[in-house]
């Protein structure tokens, strides 16, 4: 799947072979640029890169491993039905070993590997948590343990991509109650002390793009993109969902879809209601979108259930556990095996309150407490003045139906005085 020095065609005619003209591959470089940092206008460059790229073998080899996930990643790269430019250039001038796209096996496959490794100067993707559980032996690959391989592949290359939450923080694999003690590729090496740099690319699945826009900003830039606190590119992660989402104007205005199959979702309002993530989920999506740009999942119908979101130090923090149920507002409770939400949690300590609180007054009531404790006949600073002035004050305490009837009375007096 590599393209290097030899090659007898060049790139555009290998991309117009596979039905891409050079007008989508300018526009899909476009996009490109800017998810570096780049203007638009600066998509020529983008496409000279790639193109001396494939010449040259400029461009980093990758290892592409495919750890414990249901290889969704993968299928978002190779899209068999139409593929995309995002995966033409992903396979014709970098991805020199991938487990599930390769068309070698065994020995051979396994062999290009460690010729990879043997070369150095490449990068590797990993798609997938690493399990830890029974001593490595979760996963295994040609008979070796999968967190031998991650560490052995890992250790030298000039960088690691966790494409995909299962490779960020764990994702579904280090779901509760994670028995196969999954964790995330960052995590695992930081515990093996190795120290390459992880580039992480959270989403169930990931872009391709995004993948494609790391490796152009490390060709064009001999380095690797600015990364926030948590690894990740903070051009492509930078911005919640619901900054850029297309139904955030109905956000504003208060218009909600309460049910699904309603007028109200028929209209396109916004699904907030309906457990949508995307104000507390931060990822390009709204932008980049899926299948050379046709959609996105709250485009087609659906609530953002904040896949994006990640936290590579904290596996018990992965998307799944805080995110789910995915069609509510808040997240479960968990007490043992039980999981509760917050909502009937909060009523039923209402209830409890509001039913103590009726039995108290009726108890009250019962002692002859009802009228409240005793309350002031006269403000303080009016006695001091009444008896300043020579006055008797009468300051004995008096009740509250006692306050209320002086009230009355007091009320009464001035209308019949106004009368």
């Amino acid at each position: 799947m590599t393209v290097g020095v030899g090659t007898t065609t060049t790139f555009a005619e290998q991309l117009e072979e596979r039905g891409v003209s050079r007008r989508t591959f300018l526009k899909f470089c476009g996009a490109i640029a800017v998810m570096v940092g780049l203007s638009e206008t600066q998509a020529p460059k983008v496409a000279q890169a790639l193109e001396e790229g494939t010449a040259s073998g400029k461009l980093q080899p990758v290892v592409w491993l495919e750890l414990a996930s249901c290889s969704g990643c993968t299928e978002s790269l190779a899209q068999a039905q139409t593929p995309d430019v995002a995966t033409i250039v992903l396979e014709l001038i970098s991805l020199n070993y991938s487990e599930t796209l390769s068309a070698a096996a065994g020995w051979s496959l396994e062999q290009a590997r460690k010729d990879t490794i043997a070369q150095g100067n490449y990068l590797c993707v990993i798609e997938g948590a690493v399990t830890r559980g029974w001593d490595g032996n979760g996963l295994r690959i040609a008979g070796e343990k999968g967190t031998d391989i991650v560490s052995e592949t890992c250790r030298d290359a000039v960088a690691v991509i966790a494409a995909g939450s299962c490779a960020v923080d764990g994702g579904w694999v280090a779901a509760y109650p994670n028995p196969s003690n999954a964790c995330g590729v960052k995590e695992y090496l930081t515990s093996q002390g190795i120290t390459t740099p992880v580039i992480n690319l959270p989403a169930c699945p990931c872009n391709p793009e995004w993948i494609v826009a790391v490796l152009v900003d490390y060709l064009l830039m001999d380095r690797l993109p600015e990364l926030d606190s948590k690894g990740m590119p903070t051009l492509i992660y930078g911005e919640s969902i619901h900054d850029n989402c297309q139904r955030r104007g109905h956000f504003e205005n208060g218009e909600f879809v309460y049910q699904f199959g309603s007028v109200e979702e028929q209209k396109g309002y916004c699904l907030y209601a309906m457990g949508c993530k995307g104000p507390q989920t931060y990822s390009h999506c709204p932008v980049t979108r899926w299948n050379d740009k046709t959609s996105w999942c709250v485009e087609a119908g659906a609530p953002c259930i904040g896949c994006a979101s990640a936290d590579p130090g904290r596996t018990e923090h992965n998307w799944v556990d805080l995110m789910t149920p995915f069609l509510k507002r808040h997240r479960d409770m968990r007490i043992g095996d039980k999981h509760f939400q917050a909502l009937p949690i909060a009523a039923g300590v209402a209830g409890v309150i509001a039913v103590a609180v009726g039995i108290h007054a009726i108890g009250m009531k019962a002692n002859g407490r009802f009228a409240g404790p005793p309350i002031e006949r006269i403000k303080e600073y009016d006695a001091k003045k009444a008896k300043a002035a020579g006055q008797e004050v009468d300051e004995t305490p008096i009740t509250k139906p006692e306050a209320l009837e002086m009230e009355k009375q007091r009320e009464a007096g001035e209308k019949g005085g106004d009368e």
